[in-house]
């Protein structure tokens, strides 16, 4: 057992380990020993290690900042994954860590020597450097790409699973800290349902390490009442160790928690999410040992780890003497506090620190932290008198330590709040923050809100959580504003800790070794705005996201421009909080579907089902093993007998009123103003770049009436348009979807006319009355339809469009009218077959997000004499381009493999285009196809090569469209 396990600080210190389980692992190529639950950052403290990291830039020796990953000091290597963060991640047997970003070894980097020229690598300089005299980008290339980047990457790293689940809660409480489990059992007591996200494996935030009174026993006593009741509570859902990484509109909560993302939807938020200690910027205060005092008060009460021998700590409020309190009882020599301020606001806690004979330097700071040549450890500190903002005594008093904490004041943890819309306000004379202009239903409670004392946190608690749940409950808002009982907060935050040296390397972004100089280089190159500054020095753009320098920052860029800290405001807060994999992104996730009227039929019917956009249609009829023999013989059947297959999943949208005929002449490509009553017409729809992004059947019912068709998975893209375009044109009109209002089907086929005649009795089916592009309305056994007489599979055939609730019978009706010529349903795949042999296109599968008219000969279905439409302009001007590509009909005898949708098209040694669609034909008794080729090979009865399976190589000949019934004599008889 190593000396680590034995020099831990007694029990009750260490609530995150289990000393009856002693864990070896290595880092750096060495073996430590800790406890299950250290985290590779406490078991390394605990043996002394504390370099853990090099700097981005200068390479400087890092260790741990927080303890609680907001920073960037800690990244490490883990024989998977790179970018670890070594004070969140847990130690495991036989875990191998490492350094990253260095040059040699971690504690001898031979690019320390970077930070000797710093001096030459000024803020910006990547912007003004590197790109003359013309050409030497060339040379500095390989030399960057070289240094740049963090870490390693496994590429025999096999994929884990990572899922995704769906929650729904009345109120949902972020943060497990005093105030959120407060405000959760307040809400909980109302009747609601409650869940509660904490980040940290323990609940209880603060109250787990940190102290709110000179006898230390409020925290503990206030944390055991808590958390006994919000876990004993049946209303209340607790995760731990969970991340709420975004807020969305209506309260969308995606929550992170292992390898599952929760997608939460809530009727009520409150964010108790606490606040960031701050630190203070001082030449040197990036070196081991330099720690925040919040992340050496972790290390005593989560880890048991005596940090170091001798600390100084340095303050701009109270809670450094209580600091201080914990560090002497956890028999740690406290050498001094430094407090910033003249004056400190709790006599109490400073009398009581002053009486363990601990020295106290009011008005005072550290000026450098001072080190050996390695700069593996701090070794002490300069401390000097304020005497104004920014500026210091010459007088130094040094003093010895291995250890200096530090504590300007605490910024809230406001990104979820201003990712809702929240505005982030400074107090200039008071150095506090204010949230505002909150979205309904979001609440905030505790530190957040600038309320610090805790009686005053767990009161303005009881309110928010009373308050957000007879929100959601809908009950009468009967709970006493707070405002009474929260007394004014001693001030936290000193207004200005930023020192600067002669002799710089004090640094306001730890992530990107960005130091006071920068910041006002940046302002002095014209960069006022403290978004510009960010771009330009990239301050706050590393892995910390701000969370150390946004303050430090604003005030920077406040003093040099002469502003107030509440006109420049701090950088914008985007999503996400913190990292999240792109594996929880790409998880499993749901993938609900949606069923025709007619499902049950299919199922009956024996049809294999697919899906079609959200959508369950059969694909064929029959077992899935014999899938091209189904496709086969449902195919030969249409073509000879007739079929019927369900398209309730068609888009159907009414356009009602005076302005319909205009409406849908802007919209679609194809005039028609002029489309008689009774007829169809095919509608291309484009958008404003001229591409085709739908296509479907435009169907005049009476002079003021339409009805459109649009595909499947485009329907809801096209209402929207619809929706959006008249909101700018204000024709006199409706827009319904009536998608799953109405079912349809279609019979097609040689016989289909004579299965028609034996139903529909209302309606002249005859050629001579009812011919091709036709529309009718009618009835079949009492039920009204509309009749198209469309032909997308290329024979006679008839859509019939009728209300949804009459799908089963509808569907068993024409079944059994059909027995006597033979009828059999047919599947998606065979129509897409049927519809390829014609020559038909689908959009997005034949077309993509570049596709013009042209490219796929559908120029005569654009009306150039209108006087406009949608994407008009731009299909004018593409037509007057040549040509770079163009969709073609192919060719292949069955001898050879057939290409898949996807494949590539070559012309020489480059590609020219890809397939788009590919199946062997029954009718023609060849493989047939689309493909999108080169101008050079589009000609009729050209060759082009097609890469195939393991790079084999097939030649395809270029064919005139359509495959079959060229001069549409089937369809129109």
């Amino acid at each position: 057992m190593s000396n680590s396990v034995l020099q831990r600080l007694p029990h009750p210190y260490g609530s995150m380990i289990d000393r009856t389980q002693v864990i070896e692992f290595e880092f750096d190529q060495q073996k430590y020993q800790g406890f299950a639950g250290d985290t590779i950052a406490s078991a390394l403290i605990a043996n002394q290690r504390w370099v853990m990291s090099r700097s981005f830039k200068y390479h400087r020796p890092r260790a741990p900042l927080t303890m609680a990953g907001q920073d960037a000091n800690t990244l490490i290597q883990l024989p998977e994954e790179a970018n670890v963060l070594a004070d969140t991640t847990e130690i495991q047997p036989q875990l191998r860590a490492a350094g990253q970003n260095f040059s040699g070894s971690l504690l001898k980097d031979s690019d320390a020597f970077l930070g000797k020229f710093s001096k030459f690598m000024p803020v910006g300089f990547y912007y003004r450097a590197f790109y003359k005299p013309k050409g030497v980008w060339k040379l500095w290339e390989p030399l960057i790409r070289k240094k740049a980047g963090l870490g390693v990457l496994d590429l025999n790293f096999e994929p884990e699973y990572y899922d995704k689940a769906y929650l729904f809660h009345d109120v949902v409480v972020v943060g497990g800290g005093p105030a959120g489990l407060q405000a959760a059992l307040s809400a909980a007591e109302q009747g609601a349902k409650v869940l509660l996200v904490e980040q940290e494996k323990l609940l209880g935030g603060s109250l787990n390490y940190a102290r709110f009174d000179v006898e230390g026993v409020v925290a503990d006593q206030l944390r055991e009442q808590l958390v006994n009741a919000v876990t004993a509570h049946a209303n209340i859902q607790v995760m731990t160790q969970a991340v709420c990484n975004a807020w969305f509109t209506d309260h969308y909560l995606p929550v992170i928690q292992g390898k599952r993302m929760y997608k939460v939807r809530a009727k009520q938020c409150i964010v108790a999410s606490g606040s960031f200690d701050q630190p203070v910027i001082f030449r040197n205060n990036d070196l081991p040992g330099v720690i925040l005092t919040s992340a050496v008060q972790r290390l005593i009460k989560l880890y048991a780890v005596k940090p170091g021998q001798k600390v100084v700590i340095l303050t701009g409020h109270d809670d450094g003497y209580l600091a201080a309190l914990d560090m002497l009882e956890a028999g740690i020599d406290v050498v001094a506090v430094v407090d910033l301020r003249e004056i400190p606001s709790n006599k109490e806690a400073y009398g009581a620190v002053k009486a363990k004979n601990v020295a106290c330097y009011l008005g005072s700071t550290v000026f450098e932290a001072l080190h050996d040549k390695t700069m593996h450890r701090v070794h002490g500190v300069d401390i000097r008198k304020i005497v104004s903002e920014g500026q210091v005594a010459e007088d130094a008093k040094k003093l010895d330590c291995d250890v200096l904490c530090m504590s300007s004041g605490y910024m809230p943890v406001y990104q979820l709040l201003c990712q809702a819309g929240g505005k982030l306000s400074y107090n200039d004379q008071k150095a506090e923050f204010h949230l505002s202009g909150l979205p309904q239903g979001l609440h905030v409670t505790g530190s957040v809100e600038g309320i610090h004392a805790i009686e005053q946190v767990v009161e303005h608690a009881k309110y928010t959580g009373t308050l957000a749940a007879q929100h959601a409950l809908g009950q009468p808002l009967n709970v006493q504003s707070s405002s009474n009982t929260v007394l004014k907060n001693n001030p936290v935050n000193f207004p200005w800790p930023i020192f600067a040296h002669p002799k710089g390397k004090e640094f306001v972004d730890f992530d990107e070794d960005l130091q006071i100089r920068d910041i006002v280089n940046a302002t002095k190159s014209g960069y006022r705005d403290v978004q510009l500054v960010k771009r330009f020095s990239t301050v706050g753009m590393g892995p910390s996201q701000g969370r150390h320098s946004a303050l430090p920052t604003a005030r920077l860029v406040a003093k040099s421009t002469q502003r107030s800290v509440s006109e420049t405001g701090v950088t914008t807060a985007r999503p996400p909080f913190t990292v999240e994999k792109l594996a929880h992104v790409a998880g499993r996730s749901f993938d609900p579907y949606r069923q025709t009227p007619m499902h049950a039929q299919h199922v009956e019917a024996g049809a294999t089902m697919m899906p079609a956009g959200n959508w369950q249609r059969p694909a064929f009829y029959g077992d899935a093993a014999h899938r091209l023999q189904h496709i086969e013989n449902e195919v030969k059947h249409v073509r000879n007998q007739v079929g019927m297959i369900d398209v309730s999943t068609l888009g159907g949208l009414e356009i009602r009123g005076p302005d319909s005929a205009e409406f849908i002449n802007r919209l679609y490509t194809f005039g028609f103003t002029k489309l008689p009553v009774g007829k169809t017409r095919y509608a291309v729809m484009s958008n404003e770049h001229g591409v085709v992004i739908d296509d479907g059947v435009a169907a005049r019912l009476s002079e003021h009436h339409f009805y459109v068709t649009a595909t499947t998975s485009g329907v809801d893209r096209i209402y929207q348009q619809m929706l959006k375009w008249n909101a700018q044109w204000r024709l006199n009109l409706d827009i319904t979807n009536v998608t799953t209002a109405l079912a349809a089907v279609n019979i097609a086929g040689p016989q289909s006319r004579a299965v028609m005649q034996k139903v529909c009795h209302d309606v002249d089916l005859s050629n001579a009355a009812f011919s091709y592009l036709g529309v009718r309305e009618g009835s079949i056994q009492g039920i009204p339809v509309r009749i198209l007489r469309v032909g997308f599979v290329g024979e006679l055939g008839y859509e019939i469009h009728f209300p949804a609730r009459y799908g089963e019978f509808m569907w068993n009706h024409l079944m059994q009218a059909g027995q006597a010529f033979d009828i059999k349903p047919f599947g998606v795949e065979s129509q897409r077959l049927l519809r390829l042999e014609k020559g038909h296109i689908i959009i997005s599968q034949d077309t993509d997000g570049m596709t013009h008219p042209q490219e796929v000969d559908l120029g005569w279905a654009v009306a150039r004499n209108k006087p406009w439409f949608v994407g008009k302009r731009s299909i004018a001007i593409l037509e007057q381009q040549p040509l770079k590509r163009k969709l073609v009909s192919f060719v292949l005898d069955k001898s050879q493999e057939k290409p898949l949708e996807g494949h590539i098209v070559l012309e020489g040694e480059d590609i020219s285009g890809n397939i788009t669609s590919c199946e062997y034909s029954p009718t023609l008794d060849k493989i047939i196809g689309m493909a999108y080729v080169g101008i050079g090979q589009s000609e009729v009865g050209q060759q082009f090569p097609i890469r195939v399976e393991k790079g084999a190589m097939v030649h395809a000949t270029v064919v005139k469209a359509p495959f079959y019934d060229p001069a549409n004599r089937r369809q129109e008889i």
